[in-house]
């Protein structure tokens, strides 16, 4: 299976590392903002093409699919363009920066029969999937999830620290991963609240950010989200239920008393994004919808068009 790379940034290069350990998966051409980025991530990766246009990549005929780590704004465009020219496509999260971009994504993929995949890495986590399996035996019930999603990033850099040409947002992109894992464990989305900070002076996006929501089951979930948070970073999930406690941070898991959960054999790798690339290409190569398929986690996206709605009634901006 021969893939193409769209935005050969931090995240990018990630996808690319997991590649690597997939049987039978090439780097068929690597497409960048800068075509002297795009020719050196190719050596590196020995992908035979490199450019600068998403159109090249899709005019190349042994491209069977398309991975794209592009800004926010793009996704949903360029994840119809690839499916209209043939092409599998996994889109990082987020689906879209819209509820309608979103639904007009799923529709392309229902009409065209492609694989369409988005990229909420939570559903691939070994400690979230130990959860998950806990949850689907009947193990454990949960009842709250409180989640904490920090970052540094008073200017507009990546996770490698570079100027970014895109500015982030907390709840399209950020609280996405959130509240799909949340639905993911506990199951539909009945209740979400909202509430924000003050803008960035100069980044023009809020800083800080609570959501809330509550699940068809009756479990609620408290996320909080900052842009402001100078240390510890990342996401921090306590896993709250009727039999224990867990807290999982990104790829590893520990319980309430913060003692190691053995999570071998519960996934093929312990890198999540690894994971996620193993089921874009196993969902193309068995011709069946994968796990995190635009279709699974577009309710989503339902409640966060909701929760942005919600935004500009309370302040006028979203």
């Amino acid at each position: 299976m021969r893939i193409a790379l769209v935005g050969a940034g931090a995240f990018g290069e990630k996808h690319l590392d997991g590649l690597k350990n997939i049987d039978g998966v090439e780097i068929a051409s690597i497409i960048s903002r800068s075509a002297e980025q795009a020719a050196e991530v190719a050596v590196r990766y020995g992908a035979p093409h490199s450019g600068t246009d998403l159109a090249e990549a899709l005019a190349l005929r042994d491209v069977d699919a398309v991975i794209l780590c592009t800004p926010t704004q793009m996704h949903a465009e360029q994840a119809i363009a690839c499916m209209n020219a043939g092409k599998h496509v996994q889109v990082e999260i987020p689906l879209s920066d819209s509820w309608a971009d979103a639904e007009a994504v799923v529709a392309k993929a229902k009409e065209t029969g492609l694989v369409c995949m988005v990229g909420h890495t939570r559903r691939f986590n070994p400690s979230h999937q130990y959860v998950h399996d806990r949850i689907a035996a009947g193990e454990f019930a949960l009842q709250q999830m409180d989640v904490q999603t920090y970052f540094f990033r008073r200017k507009n850099i990546n996770a490698k620290g570079e100027a970014r040409s895109w500015t982030d947002h907390l709840l399209w992109h950020h609280a996405a991963h959130t509240i799909d894992l949340f639905a993911y464990q506990s199951g539909k989305i009945v209740t979400a609240n909202v509430m924000q900070g003050p803008r960035h002076p100069e980044l023009g996006i809020a800083m800080d950010m609570s959501v809330q929501l509550k699940a068809e089951t009756g479990a609620i979930c408290t996320l909080s989200l900052s842009f402001n948070n100078n240390g510890p970073l990342g996401t921090f999930f306590r896993y709250i239920g009727d039999s224990a406690t867990y807290i999982a941070r990104y790829d590893d898991l520990v319980n309430g008393n913060e003692e190691p959960i053995d999570l071998t054999g519960v996934t093929a790798s312990n890198n999540g994004i690894e994971l996620q690339d193993r089921e874009f290409v196993a969902g193309i190569r068995e011709g069946r919808e994968p796990n995190s398929s635009a279709a699974k986690v577009l309710d989503c996206y339902r409640v966060i068009g909701e929760l942005a709605a919600s935004l500009e009634q309370q302040d006028g901006w979203s």
